[in-house]
């Protein structure tokens, strides 16, 4: 892939009482990732394919814009532990 052909990701989270979602969105084909990270640190990793409303229902479900930083923090965390 080109670097002019690369695709930004769009990131979003919610916290929850004892948990939070980190969500990651391609906004070309609206395939993404999801995060559940529980009270024990433990990682829930769930591939989905949303569809074009994905953004009106993130925000109606409470959700903000967050960091890429945070979502790839615990996304490497939890494929390693999985190596491990």
């Amino acid at each position: 892939m080109a670097k002019k052909d690369a695709i930004v990701f769009k990131y979003f989270k919610r916290v929850f009482d004892d948990y939070q979602v980190l969500v990651s969105v391609n906004p070309i084909d609206f395939s993404g990732t999801e995060l559940i990270i529980h009270p024990d640190d433990r990682v829930e990793i769930t591939k989905l394919q949303y569809d074009e409303e994905i953004y009106d229902d993130l925000a109606e479900d409470e959700f903000q814009e967050s960091s890429p930083l945070e979502f790839q923090l615990y996304m490497k965390k939890e494929l390693f532990e999985r190596k491990q």
